[in-house]
């Protein structure tokens, strides 16, 4: 393989008017926050509302990584507690026949070290991932338009997403026939209804690996897991929590296993920081595993008591050490719009969210 790239600030290129994005992120999250409060009585995420399954786990980090994979968290092998959420991508909750990118986010427990700034005094590091290499806009301004978009249609008639949701599939189910696909069919309704634990997680945008730059994906390995991929979930009418009931039938049984892997980028112009809609060749720059999280077999999902463990866990990019820093405009304008509602769901639901620094904490 190409030797890394080193990180160095100069890898990003801050645009003039990203300020004025954050407004406008934060102008659509607060609009779709007002309009899910006040039909739930309880404020849920501005982004990826609906959880599908919550499993504990340990991280377990590799002895003997090369130099440029031992960094950051990664520099030291051992073992550490870790929390996955499962969810899909809509801020309100949706009945599962309506087919979105599925998402997976992981919260790393007792990590020390630096941290970027805005998460001091925390231990954790977060992976936020969904279900494909590439992110659905190119670059902040994008990125707004696209949450714009979703902001005016939460709350507007299930029935029309429903019907919508079957028509886009079908584009889309022809796309990927011929080889093709459409991460914006996709985040409109068009996904295919693929089960969650059999999914690779991506990334999508960039990141710093200490001295380096890297993406990462989650990628399933146990076979309760790995059997599972490619197969596509029975959602229907009379079963609007589906994929609570497939990923709880799975964990409940078998648990899982998983691979943390590392892309490390070779060649800026090849692997762009600033658009997180190139994906990086992985003939160039395979993936390479650094850790192992493995989740027991336990209940992903119980009604009445799940929702509040949901409630109190909060995920962002930018819970991180500064050796894995988000980089990229698409990340950047995430950091204030993540912690704005993050913010409101605290105040609305009476319970400012904080970092846990273990797992009983969440008992």
């Amino acid at each position: 393989m190409t030797s890394p790239v080193r990180y160095a600030p100069s890898v990003e290129t801050v645009e003039p008017d990203e300020a004025e994005t954050v407004r406008d992120l934060e102008a659509s999250f607060k609009e779709i926050l007002d309009t899910t409060s006040k039909d739930y009585g309880h404020a849920v995420r501005s982004v990826h509302a609906k959880a599908h399954g919550i499993a504990k786990g340990t991280l377990s980090v590799k002895g003997g990584l090369p130099p440029e994979l031992a960094q950051g968290l990664f520099a030291t092998p051992g073992e550490h507690e870790a929390i996955l959420r499962i969810s899909t991508n809509p801020g309100d909750i949706l009945d599962d026949s309506i087919a979105l990118p599925r998402g997976l986010a992981l919260k790393v427990l007792g990590v020390d070290g630096a941290r970027v700034a805005g998460s001091e005094g925390d231990t954790t590091q977060d992976f936020i991932m969904v279900n494909g290499p590439v992110f659905n806009a190119p670059d902040p301004k994008a990125f707004a338009k696209n949450l714009k978009l979703l902001a005016k249609t939460t709350d507007k008639g299930e029935s029309g997403k429903k019907l919508l949701s079957g028509i886009l599939r079908g584009v889309e189910a022809t796309l990927e026939a011929v080889g093709l696909e459409s991460a914006t069919l996709q985040q409109l309704g068009g996904a295919p209804q693929v089960h969650p634990l059999g999914e690779t997680y991506y990334s999508q945008t960039a990141f710093r690996y200490g001295d380096h730059i890297a993406k990462f994906a989650l990628v399933p390995v146990s076979p309760a897991l790995t059997q599972l991929t490619g197969d596509t979930v029975n959602v229907t009418a009379d079963r609007p929590d589906a994929l609570r009931e497939v990923v709880r039938e799975v964990m409940i049984e078998q648990g899982g296993t998983w691979e943390l892997r590392v892309q490390l980028n070779t060649d800026l112009d090849a692997m762009p920081v600033e658009d997180p809609t190139e994906e990086w060749d992985e003939k160039a720059s395979p993936y390479v595993t650094v850790a192992t999280l493995v989740a027991p077999p336990q209940l992903s999902w119980t009604p009445g008591e799940t929702e509040g463990l949901d409630d109190a866990l909060a995920y962002s990019v930018w819970n991180a050490l500064d050796a894995h820093r988000p980089l990229g405009g698409v990340n950047r304008v995430r950091k204030d719009t993540y912690t704005f509602s993050q913010d409101y769901r605290g105040r609305f639901n009476g319970c400012p969210l904080h970092q846990p620094k273990t797992l009983d904490e969440l008992a």
